[in-house]
């Protein structure tokens, strides 16, 4: 058995490690890899009996440690693995990995101490795999990075070629190439720098989902300087109402944290002003977890757990209403939904597993568009009926 393994907040930490206490009980032979494993030792003191460790993204290490306990019989069947390798998501989406590592030194982040700083794929490797996985079936494509509108930066944004014609790789390039394949394509993780407003008018256009994933994390600039994050709340303010009005059908999902060292009652406020302005379609929300290496842990004015908690339902509580309100104006309307279950899909709006659902009555294929006219709401699903 092989274990991919977190090791960015502790919650993400115990959880690997009950798994792959999990996986030795079940099974005894288990290797392990991912981002725990680049932390030297600290998986073998734990379980002593894993067959090896490796770090993340070494596939080679991986097959390496399973031959060597498994040699790996010739099968002319087995062994013709598909253009688009593996996948591990139902056929009809996938995620596209665009680049590793990050340049940010967020506070309360290891991930650059984990996977280095930011290496962005070959803008050709990256759209021959995308072609490839629409060929193969897949109809939603979900570009994801640490920091995915930084895509480019450490390549000086160095001119590549698909199809034959050269092509920068660049953000904007990326999605403008990606949004000629027919394919849904959805950003996440980006980062709200000035050039992703020129991403925006493709959305207007349909040449891309209107829906960005940016990770805000707060409102308050002194908070937000304690975490080393970029931008200021009202210059984000600004920023999502430019969106807007370039693109009225945009769906805005974001990320915060309550309850990072030093956070107010008066700076949480602040925090909840921020949603209740800026109106975001999709929202979630961590209270603050101490990393191990991590600055943010020298911070003075530690929150109690229980405020940090308490906090995080209070902002989860504010934003279902947002939600609620939201959701209730699609009332009446005719989405196009990709279908993940009998009864069940997504719209442009909806990330699979992050997000809401359209639940509907009716019968339509998985893997495949419907149009759904929307009955009534909740506070973050919507339920309506095939047309």
């Amino acid at each position: 058995m092989i274990v991919n393994t977190c090791g960015f907040i502790d919650a993400a930490v115990a959880e690997s490690l009950a798994t792959i206490g999990e996986a030795l009980a079940e099974n005894g032979k288990v290797v392990v890899t991912g981002c725990l494993g680049a932390k030297q030792g600290f998986i073998k003191k734990a379980h002593p009996s894993v067959l090896a460790v490796t770090g993340p993204h070494d596939s080679a290490a991986v097959m390496d440690a399973v031959h060597a306990h498994l040699p790996k019989p010739h099968d002319p069947y087995t062994d013709l693995i598909p253009d688009i390798g593996v996948k591990l998501t139902p056929r009809h989406y996938a995620y596209l990995k665009i680049s590793e590592g990050c340049n940010h030194r967020c506070s309360f982040c290891v991930i650059p101490s984990l996977r280095g700083d930011l290496a962005s794929r070959p803008i050709g490797e990256v759209m021959l795999e995308a072609e490839n996985l629409v060929k193969a079936g897949v109809k939603e494509l979900l570009v994801i990075a640490q920091d995915t509108s930084a895509y480019g930066v450490d390549l000086k944004y160095r001119t590549g070629f698909w199809g034959g014609r050269p092509v920068k790789t660049k953000m904007l390039d990326l999605c403008k190439t990606l949004g000629e394949l027919g394919a849904w394509v959805r950003l996440h993780y980006v980062y709200p720098y000035p050039h992703v407003d020129d991403v925006v008018p493709l959305m207007a256009e349909g040449k891309i989902l209107p829906y960005l994933d940016v990770p805000f994390q707060h409102a308050s600039s002194r908070i937000l300087k304690l975490m080393k994050r970029p931008a200021r709340a009202e210059n984000v303010l600004a920023r999502i109402r430019g969106w807007r009005k370039i693109c009225p059908q945009i769906a805005l999902r974001s990320t915060f944290i309550t309850g990072f060292p030093g956070e107010t009652e008066a700076e949480f406020s602040e925090l909840l002003e921020f949603l209740k302005e800026a109106q975001l379609d999709r929202v979630g929300c961590f209270a603050y977890s101490p990393v191990a290496g991590a600055a943010a842990n020298a911070l003075p004015d530690a929150v109690p757990d229980e405020v940090r908690e308490e906090r995080r339902g209070r902002l989860m509580q504010a934003q279902a209403a947002i939600s609620a309100a939201r959701l209730q104006a699609k009332i009446g309307r005719t989405l196009k939904v990709i279908v993940d279950e009998p009864g069940l899909g997504r719209s442009s709006a909806d990330a699979p597993e992050i997000d809401g659902v359209v639940r509907f009555k009716g019968c339509a294929r998985v893997g495949e568009f419907a149009a759904v006219l929307i009955e009534r709401s909740g506070e973050h699903d919507l339920h309506g009926r095939l047309q």
